[in-house]
Formats: structure tokens, sequence, C-alpha cells
């Protein structure tokens, strides 16, 4: 268990480490200057001084940092950050992101390296007793394209969207190259016997394609995105009270999940390919909510910048960055407040 503990912490570093390497990356490409790029939090251990960027590893390997010139002060040097065009602060703002989440692309393609074949939303039959087969309801061979109007990436999608519809489903198929549109179906999990015991099924069995080349490159793409719509169900299930605060999982949570996973699987390989893709899961999820328009986040950077650009195309003068440092620091005490009742939330939930 402290073996799958220690992982996880390694993971949330490196995935942390990776980001500040995107943008430190593109910041030395378009000419800003970096004062320190630091792997790791708090002491050093090691320091190295190649030209005017100090290279640091620190002791706690729980993240990093990539400190720009000018990035949150003024600065006179035409090279600072705040001096840049606005399409190269975008470029820099949005390359941690990118980097995040082209780790997890890359971790899928791993995964699915050794891969023989996929399941696909194809369907290739039914269980003994599905009451909704025919041409008004599903039939072999019919590709599900939609469950109420989000699309199926994945054939594990369907089961997902399924258990998020209620009692009728809206479903798109393409049936012999036509689409077809099933309404308020009634497809909900029933009793069906499986290899002599009852089980709580949709009553499909899907087809599976070959893992050629193509379809591994075609899948880990279709899953990375999936990633990023999970994501935004995650949020707008937040934001409709379809769950709570007390149903977020922090980095204390996710690292007991990994633990848990890592534990309970039947054999190391399988492990290792559990927590890869959970480590998948994170790299996106990270991506997508660092982007987010919020203070504090790349994203809210990138939305200030924006509203900057404008207001200076409008009345041509910029904003006093006072108050946008007014509003970062406000942002991450709620986003430090926010951490806190989530990492609470995580160790009620681990130690009950």
């Amino acid at each position: 268990m402290l073996v799958y503990i220690l992982i996880a912490l390694l993971l949330f570093g490196v995935l942390v480490a990776v980001h500040e390497f995107g943008h430190f990356a593109t910041a030395k490409l378009l000419g800003v200057r970096v004062n320190e790029f630091a792997i790791g939090m708090g002491p050093a251990l090691l320091k190295k001084q190649r030209g005017e960027t100090l290279y640091s590893l620190r002791a706690f390997p729980v993240g990093g940092y990539c400190a720009m010139e000018g990035e949150d002060e003024d600065s006179d040097d035409p090279r600072a950050f705040g001096s840049q065009a606005i399409w190269k602060r975008l470029i820099i703002l949005c390359a941690g992101a990118f980097m995040n989440f082209v780790t997890g692309l890359l971790l899928v393609l791993l995964l699915y390296a050794n891969a023989k074949a996929f399941t696909a939303p194809v369907i290739a039959g039914f269980m003994d007793g599905f009451p909704l087969s025919g041409e008004e309801g599903i039939m072999v061979g019919d590709r599900i394209v939609s469950v109420d109007g989000e699309r199926v990436y994945l054939a594990s999608d369907i089961s997902m969207l399924l258990g998020r519809a209620g009692d009728g489903v809206d479903l798109v198929v393409t049936r012999d190259g036509q689409r077809v549109e099933l309404d308020d179906l009634p497809l909900t999990l029933r009793e069906y016997t499986v290899n002599g015991q009852q089980v709580q099924r949709y009553g499909l069995y899907f087809a599976t394609e070959d893992a050629t080349f193509g379809a591994k490159l075609r899948i880990s793409w279709l899953q990375a995105v999936d990633f990023v719509r999970l994501v935004r169900l995650s949020l707008t299930d937040l934001l409709t009270g379809r769950a709570g605060v007390k149903d977020l999982t922090g980095p204390i949570g996710i690292v007991d999940t990994i633990a848990q996973v890592g534990n309970q699987s039947a054999t190391k390989a399988i492990a290792v390919q559990n927590i890869l893709y959970f480590a998948a899961l994170i790299a996106v999820n990270l991506a997508v909510m660092n982007l987010l328009p919020l203070p504090a986040l790349d994203g809210g950077r990138v939305f200030f910048l924006l509203v900057n650009a404008l207001w200076q195309l409008v009345f041509r003068r910029k904003i006093n960055p006072k108050y946008e440092g007014y509003i970062h620091f406000a942002g991450l005490l709620a986003l430090l407040g926010l951490m806190v009742v989530v990492a609470f939330n995580d160790l009620v939930r681990i130690f009950s």
C-alpha cells in the first residue's frame, strides 16, 4: 500500500512539473527571461545557474514552478513577461495545460500499445429477454452515435451516459448508412441471466474491432477527448446541484484511490495499467481545470489578458495591474479554502 501511495505522490509531482515545463519551454522559445525553473517545492537540494536561469531540484517532489521576469510584478526588462506581445503571453500561459493534455494522451497510447482489439459502440446482439429489439427499437449492426444528445466516443460511454439518463432515453444510431433517431426509449437496467447468474444489465452485446495502429491512435485520441467531457459533466453536475462539494475529491482522495486500486489489482501488471489510466485521467483533468477562467489559474490570467486587450482597444489605456493582482489574490485564497474543505472531506471519507 505504501508503495502505491509513494507512486501516486510521484505522479502528482511529475504532472505538475510537466505543466511548469510547458511554461518554461515556450517562455525560452519566445525570448522571455526565466529567472528560475524548479522541480519540486520547498528547500533546494541542488542548484545550478546556467546563463540567466537558476535550475533547482527541491526537497518535496510535489510540483515545481517557472519564475518569469515581470510575471507578477512590474519590470523594465524588455524581455519581461509583461512586456511581450499578447499572442506570446497567451501561448506561454496555455502551454502548461497543453503539456498536461499531451501527457495524458501519451499515457493512453502507452496503455493501448499492446491491445489486440477494442470494443466498438456497435450492437452485436442482445441478452435473452431484451424487449427493445426490432425496427422500432435497436437492431444488430446499429452504431450508437449519441445518448441524450451526448456524443458516443467509445463503447464505454454508453453505460456511463445511460446511467445519467432517466427512464426514457433518446438514442441516435446509424443503420445501413442512415441516421435513425429513437426517442424516449425505455433502455434501463433490467435483470438478465448471464452464466446462470442474475445480473443487472442494459441487455446489449457489442462488437469488437481489430487494434490496428490507426485504431490505436484513433481510440487513444477519443479516450483523451472523453476525459475532457468527463470534466465538463462533473462541473455541470456541480453547478446544477446534481453533485455537491462533499462529492469533490482532491489530491488526498486521489492518492488514496490510486493506492487502493493498485493494492486491489490482481497482478502488478494490472496495477500498473490501472494507475497509468488514472494518471492519464488526472493529467487531462489538470489541463482542463487549469484553463477555466478563474482567478489564480492560468485560465484566469488568459481571461484578464484578453479583457485588458479589449479595454486598451476601446479606452486606449491599460487596466491598472494592481486590480488584477487583488482579484488573483482573492481567488487564490478562495481556492486554498476550497482545497482545505475538500481535503477535510477526503480525510473523513478515508477514515470512516
